[in-house]
């Protein structure tokens, strides 16, 4: 699948929350939404990240933006990662992968010097205008956990 870019139109999504509440992409709008997609629940990197967007949280509602976490684990997994890890944002689930795949992060990528089919670790800014049609203002692919939302925060002045 093709990766996303600046200026292209997002697939829109209705996926289920942690506590299994659908949540539609284009009923967020207007405004800024942050999407991450994240391999799996509980796991050192992508708890790293979560910890990282739920410390800014309350930073980033201050500037407008939703932030929605996206992984293929089902919501009681979700669930759980929320309640253990206290965090402050969205977690979807995709099990099916489509929204994943949709989006371009899943595909190969390298781990521990070698190729395997998967999760590519990305984060898209949208844009959903008044009528729900969500513009893609910035897509980084292949992220790091560490330290990334950092450099969100400095690029979007947040």
């Amino acid at each position: 699948m093709p990766q996303l870019q600046a200026g292209d139109i997002a697939p829109d999504f209705a996926l289920p929350d942690s506590g299994g509440r659908l949540v539609v992409l284009a009923g967020l709008g207007p405004g800024p939404v942050i999407v991450y997609f994240y391999p799996a629940a509980l796991t050192p990197g992508c708890t790293r990240e979560a910890l990282d967007f739920s410390a800014a949280a309350d930073a980033f509602r201050e500037a407008g933006y939703r932030i929605l976490g996206l992984s293929p684990d089902q919501p009681a997994k979700l669930a759980r990662f929320e309640a253990e890890q206290h965090l402050a944002i969205t977690l979807l689930s995709d099990p099916e992968r489509a929204v994943i795949t949709a989006y371009g992060a899943w595909g190969s990528r390298v781990i521990w010097g070698k190729a395997v089919e998967g999760l590519i670790r990305s984060t898209f800014v949208l844009d959903v205008d008044d009528q729900g049609r969500a513009l893609v203002r910035r897509a980084w692919y292949n992220v790091r956990a560490s330290g990334h939302v950092d450099r969100l925060r400095a690029v979007l002045d947040v």
